[in-house]
C-alpha cells in the first residue's frame, strides 16, 4: 500500500483543502482514514475548515470568469487527457479505492473505469451543446436558444463510489463551462486526495486556471454551508434521503438548482417463465456487491409462487458458495461494511425484521478471527418477509435481501412500486408481454427499469438517477448536461422595423 500512496502523490499527512493545483491548509482537525479491510491506519488528512472554504470558493469564482469563454472543445480536449491520466492511474487508483472503501478489487478497477469513461462521453460532448433554432411570429426576425455555463458546482458525494460519482459531474460540468468544488464523504478523504493530484498533473500542463477543481475535505458542516451558498448555483448531492432532503430545502430556501442522488430500494420480479441461470447471478450480484453498499443493490426479490420454493433453493445454494475477506483478493466476492457504525446499523435491520416477523433462511452474523480483524465482516443473509414490514420499506445499506411471493404480474409491480424509493428495478422473464408491462407507464416506476438484467451497475450512456425519495435527479449520460448549463432564449431583429409580438400594436 505505501507504493500506491507513493505512486498517487499521498504523503503521510494530507491537506484537505486544495484550489487545483495549489493545495492550502485545512485549518480543521486531523482524521485517519481507516482500512476496513484490516483496520489499519491509511493515512491522515487535515479538513477544511470555513476560512478555507471561503478560499477555494472564490478562486473558484475567479476562475470560473477564464474558464467559460474557453471553447467548449479545448475544455473537452483537457478531459480527454484527464481521461488518458485515469488510464496512467487505474491500477494505484483502483486498489485504494478497494482498500479504502472495502469494495472488491475488480469493483475498484471498475469504478475508476467509469471515470475514463465518462470522460470519453464528456469530449464527444463538448461539440455537441447544441441549442434549437426556432421559427419567429413576426417578419425578419430570427430565434434561437444556447446554453451557458452556470458557474461554480458543488458536489457532496458519498463513500461508496469514492471517485466514480465525484468524476460523473465534473468532467460534465467542465466541457460545460462550469467550475467545480467537491466535498467528498470523510469516511474516504485519501481516494479525493488522489483524484485532485491526478487532475492537477493535467491542469499545469495547460495552464488551466487556479480554481476550476477545488477540494474541500470536511464532516457534514461544509457541505451545508455550500448548499446555503448563493455563489453556488448548482449542488450535486449523493447520499441518504434524510441528507437529500436537508440539501434539497436549503438550496431550494435560495431558489438554486439541486441534483440529488439519493436512497434505493431496489427489487427484481422473478417470473415463472425466467430464466433461472441469469437470474440467479443477477440476484446474488446485485445483492452482495460491494457489500451491499450500492444505491441500486438489489434488496427486495419478489418471485412467482410457481416457482418460489425452487428459486429460493437455488438461491440459498448460491449464497452458501460465496467468499468473504480482503477485497483486494480477486478470489473473495464479498468485502467489508465501511465501518463499525455500519455494522451496527445492519445488525439492528437484522433484529428488526426478526421482531416483524421475518424467516431468516440465510442468517447473517459479523465475522470473527484471522483476516477479519477489523470487525466490519458481515455475512450476506437472507429472509422472508412480507411487503408491508417497515424494515422491507427502509434502505439498509448493508447485504440483506429479502424474499416475497406474488400471484399476478400486476401485484408484483404493486409491490415492486410500493416503496417511498425509486432508483433502479428490474424483471427476469422471456415473456414479452411481461417485460413490455414492466417497462410501460403501467409499470415500474423507477428511474431505472431493466429485463434480465440485475439492478446493480449502470452505464455511463444512459442517465442515472430515480424518482420519489430518490430524488428526481440525472448524471451522467443522455442529456443530462444541461442541469450544469443555463438555457438563453435569443430574438434577433434584422429588418427596419419593431413588430411586437401577437400583433400589439404601440404607436407613438
Amino acid at each position: 500500500m505505501q507504493d500506491i500512496l507513493k505512486a498517487l502523490g499521498i504523503a503521510p499527512k494530507s491537506s484537505g483543502a486544495s484550489t487545483g493545483t495549489q493545495w492550502i491548509p485545512g485549518g480543521g482537525k486531523e482524521i485517519s482514514s481507516v482500512s476496513p479491510v484490516d483496520g489499519k491506519e491509511i493515512g491522515c488528512v487535515e479538513l477544511a475548515n470555513d476560512a478555507a472554504y471561503e478560499q477555494v470558493i472564490r478562486k473558484a469564482q475567479e476562475a470560473f470568469a477564464e474558464w467559460r469563454m474557453y471553447p467548449s472543445p479545448k475544455r473537452g480536449d483537457i478531459v480527454r487527457q484527464v481521461g488518458e491520466a485515469l488510464r496512467r492511474y487505474k491500477e494505484p487508483l483502483g486498489k485504494l479505492v478497494s482498500y479504502e472503501m472495502g469494495k472488491s478489487l475488480q469493483e475498484g478497477y471498475g469504478e475508476v473505469q467509469e471515470m475514463i469513461d465518462i470522460c470519453d462521453f464528456a469530449v464527444g460532448l463538448s461539440r455537441q451543446l447544441h441549442g434549437l433554432t426556432m421559427h419567429s411570429e413576426r417578419p425578419g426576425h430570427r430565434m434561437y436558444e444556447q446554453w451557458h455555463p452556470l458557474g461554480i458546482v458543488g458536489i457532496i458525494s458519498a463513500f461508496n463510489f469514492p471517485v466514480a460519482v465525484w468524476s460523473w459531474n465534473t468532467m460534465l460540468a467542465w466541457v460545460c463551462g462550469d467550475v467545480c468544488v467537491w466535498k467528498p464523504s470523510e469516511k474516504t478523504p485519501l481516494c479525493a486526495v488522489a483524484c485532485q493530484n491526478i487532475i492537477a498533473e493535467v491542469f499545469r500542463k495547460n495552464n488551466v486556471p487556479e480554481g476550476v477543481c477545488g477540494l474541500v475535505i470536511s464532516e457534514r458542516d461544509l457541505g451545508e454551508r455550500m448548499a446555503a451558498d448563493g455563489r453556488v448555483p448548482l449542488v450535486s448531492a449523493t447520499g441518504s434521503t434524510r441528507m437529500g432532503k436537508a440539501v434539497g430545502a436549503a438550496v431550494g430556501a435560495r431558489l438554486g438548482r439541486s441534483l440529488l442522488e439519493l436512497g434505493g430500494n431496489n427489487a427484481i420480479i422473478i417470473s415463472k417463465d425466467a430464466d433461472f441461470d441469469i437470474a440467479i447471478v443477477g440476484c446474488v450480484f446485485g445483492a452482495v456487491g460491494t457489500a451491499g453498499q450500492r444505491c441500486t443493490t438489489t434488496r427486495r426479490l419478489i418471485i412467482h409462487e410457481d416457482i418460489y420454493e425452487s428459486f429460493k433453493n437455488k438461491l440459498v445454494a448460491a449464497y452458501g458458495q460465496l467468499r468473504i475477506g480482503d477485497p483486494l483478493d480477486q478470489n473473495n466476492h464479498v468485502g467489508p461494511l465501511i465501518d463499525r457504525a455500519a455494522v451496527d446499523q445492519y445488525l439492528a435491520a437484522i433484529e428488526k425484521c426478526k421482531a416483524e416477523g421475518g424467516n431468516f433462511l440465510v442468517e447473517g452474523g459479523v465475522l470473527q478471527g484471522a483476516g477479519y480483524e477489523s470487525g466490519c465482516y458481515v455475512k450476506p443473509c437472507v429472509a422472508e418477509a412480507l411487503p408491508h414490514f417497515e424494515i422491507v420499506q427502509h434502505e439498509t445499506f448493508a447485504p440483506i435481501l429479502y424474499l416475497m411471493k406474488y400471484k399476478t404480474l400486476d401485484e408484483a409491480i404493486a409491490i415492486q412500486n410500493g416503496v417511498p424509493q425509486g432508483l433502479s428495478s428490474s424483471i427476469m422473464t422471456l415473456n414479452l408481454r411481461e417485460a413490455e408491462t414492466f417497462l410501460s407507464s403501467a409499470g415500474s416506476d423507477c428511474g431505472i427499469a431493466n429485463v434480465n438484467i440485475g439492478t446493480s451497475g449502470a452505464e455511463i450512456g444512459g442517465a442515472f438517477g430515480g424518482e420519489k425519495e430518490t430524488g428526481g435527479g440525472r448524471e451522467s449520460g443522455s442529456d443530462a448536461w444541461r442541469i450544469y448549463m443555463r438555457r438563453q432564449t435569443n430574438t434577433i431583429n434584422y429588418s427596419t422595423q419593431l413588430p411586437l409580438a401577437q400583433g400589439i400594436r404601440f404607436d407613438l
